[in-house]
């Protein structure tokens, strides 16, 4: 007698989260095919054949390439709002809670390469499909109200100057860590120097440190950089004197 049982059914929810996972690997897909070869080359069966899943189905779950390349900004960003959510900031000290978030922007560009390469990819385009977006401005809020509160427990405790905005001080932070990073070959090149150096990363996180607290506080110690950098003699002829 021929073995006609059928397959079980699938419990409730399987069929759901199984499309959960594929999404999931789609996006992280993208996220490394996006960074590599930025929107113009990276290619739908690139992304599908890195995720293990067929052309198709990135056309089921977020319709056309532009729609996926939006939802990677949109994710690279809420994966940075999510692990700054994690830390541990002192309630009691602003100062010291605004280290610690210099720090995190900081390591999180160095230890997030891809992060950097799609925003340098999205801004060689002018942002024209960062400004189809209906979310970054609600996730920009996230980071900006963390500063926010920080600047507020600052003031009322006499350390930061007022009419400070989280929009400046997030504008400092990014600009000194973004620039840094997505320019690390040309300055590597331009300077003489190995600027990804150990010795060179960190120094730079005390500059950044050093540069917002200055911007920042009002009459108060400000941590001396470290000096874990040989000054360079200028190239070039000599200046002649009198």
């Amino acid at each position: 007698m021929p073995n006609d049982i059928a397959p079980a059914p699938a419990r409730p929810g399987t069929r759901a989260r199984q499309a959960q996972d594929t999404r999931a690997k789609i996006l992280k897909a993208a996220i490394k095919v996006f960074a590599q070869s930025g929107f113009d080359g990276g290619r739908i069966e690139t992304i599908s054949s890195l995720a293990n899943t067929y052309d198709r189905m990135i056309y089921y779950y977020f319709g056309s390439k532009e729609k996926l390349f939006i939802e990677v900004l949109e994710t690279i960003y809420l994966q940075l709002n999510e692990a700054e959510q994690a830390l541990e900031l002192d309630p009691e000290d602003p100062v010291r809670a605004l280290t610690q978030l210099v720090d995190f922007v900081w390591r999180y560009y160095l230890d997030h390469p891809e992060f950097v390469a799609i925003l340098n990819s999205e801004n060689l385009s002018r942002a024209r499909h960062a400004r189809k977006s209906g979310r970054l401005n609600e996730i920009s809020g996230y980071a900006l109200s963390v500063l926010d509160g920080i600047l507020a427990r600052g003031l009322d405790a006499g350390v930061f100057q007022p009419g400070l905005t989280a929009r400046d001080v997030y504008l400092i932070i990014a600009s000194l860590g973004y620039f840094y990073n997505s320019n690390h070959h040309t300055l590597s090149a331009f300077l003489g120097e190995p600027i990804m150096s150990a010795p060179a990363v960190t120094h730079w996180r005390d500059v950044i440190q050093r540069t917002v607290l200055n911007a920042v506080c009002h009459a108060v110690e400000v941590p001396a950089v470290s000096t874990t950098q040989t000054p360079r003699r200028p190239r070039g002829r000599p200046r002649r004197t009198a």
